[in-house]
């Protein structure tokens, strides 16, 4: 197959019109039987749930080129049961999830001259989305939705290497206790956006969100969660009810204990011991992991031993084994690796 003319190379990661997307309508309690279209508009009521009472989630997972020539992706199950999730916290019709996979390997086959090849670094990521299309004015579920997926291809997260990355913490707080923080909704990430902005301002390139009850223990980012590493090279993950589920830390944390036969542990991380570990990481699909340097708490700095330079050692092992998989140089857990081409 003959690719598009593009250069590869120097993709950043930001939109760009692909040829098909999939669309399909839930009306009269049921969802149509969906289609492929060159239509990248999407025309609404003026009234629609999305507009009035933000009610939309996302997905956002990758199809890549192996180093055998094979288009993949990996874990869509996981996307699809995530948002499955997602749609019933926001009172919106499940898309069901064969038919979450049958679209993503239309619209992936469909775009496949998008697909960039092996050894680019760049990724075809590829956006569903569902949202309440149909008009409502009292506060209420919409009576019609619509769930699309479009592809983009995007580069390298990291162009030239992976560099430590400085975080602060910040005075917001992400989700409440018993709010939304779990789900995939639209609505948290327009929150964060605040926030975000006012970090970079100020010289970081995230925040770090404590737990909004008690300001004490670690939660996430705006859109990845975090690992830690012990000086005894145990790996730790926050858990708590309000942070997301990425699949990108689920699948580390598995490559960590199976694989790698490090001892691990998800528990809650109270904000007072990050002086104690000795390597940081965020991880999520654009980067995998994004190795952390210096975290800022309102003056007061924590450096990690593992340096502002390079990632620390363990995550290193952890990014080259997971993107090892995801690129087919090495074998993974069974049905990790979904092959669409």
């Amino acid at each position: 197959m003959e690719k598009k003319n593009i250069d590869w190379s120097n993709l950043g990661f930001a939109y760009m019109q692909t040829d098909k997307r999939y669309v399909s309508v839930y009306r009269d309690g049921q969802w149509d039987e969906g289609r492929l279209t060159e239509d990248a508009t999407v025309t609404i009521n003026e009234s629609a749930g999305v507009l009035q009472y933000a009610q939309t989630c996302f997905e956002g997972l990758k199809a890549y080129t192996t180093e055998d020539g094979h288009i993949v992706c990996f874990r869509p199950d996981l996307n699809a049961e995530r948002m499955m999730n997602t749609c019933k916290r926001l009172m919106m019709p499940v898309f069901p999830k064969e038919r979450f996979l049958d679209a993503v390997e239309q619209v992936v086959r469909a775009n496949a001259a998008y697909v960039p090849p092996y050894g680019s670094g760049a990724t075809l990521y590829i956006r569903p989305y569902l949202f309440g299309s149909g008009p409502v004015i009292g506060v209420a579920p919409a009576p019609e939705y619509t769930f699309r997926l479009f592809c983009t291809p995007v580069g390298p997260y990291f162009k030239g290497g992976a560099k430590p990355i400085k975080l602060c913490v910040s005075d917001y707080d992400r989700a409440a206790p018993h709010g939304t923080g779990h789900i995939k909704a639209g609505l948290n990430y327009a929150m964060s956006l605040y926030a975000g902005y006012e970090a970079h301002d100020r010289g970081f390139n995230e925040n770090l969100y404590l737990d909004a009850a008690t300001r004490t223990k670690v939660e996430e980012t705006g859109g990845a969660n975090f690992l830690f590493v012990t000086k005894d090279g145990k790996v730790v993950t926050p858990k708590s009810p309000s942070i997301l589920p990425s699949i990108t830390r689920r699948s580390l944390m598995v490559v960590a204990r199976d694989i790698l036969g490090l001892e691990c542990e998800e528990r809650e991380v109270y904000f007072s011991e990050l002086k104690d570990f000795v390597e940081c990481g965020l991880c999520g699909t654009a980067a995998v992991i994004s190795p952390v340097g210096l975290i800022d708490d309102h003056g007061t700095e924590i450096r990690f031993p593992s340096g502002m330079e390079k990632m620390g050692p363990v995550i290193q092992k952890l990014y080259d084994t997971l993107t090892g998989i995801q690129m087919g140089r090495i074998e993974g857990p069974k049905g990790w690796v979904h092959t669409i081409l």
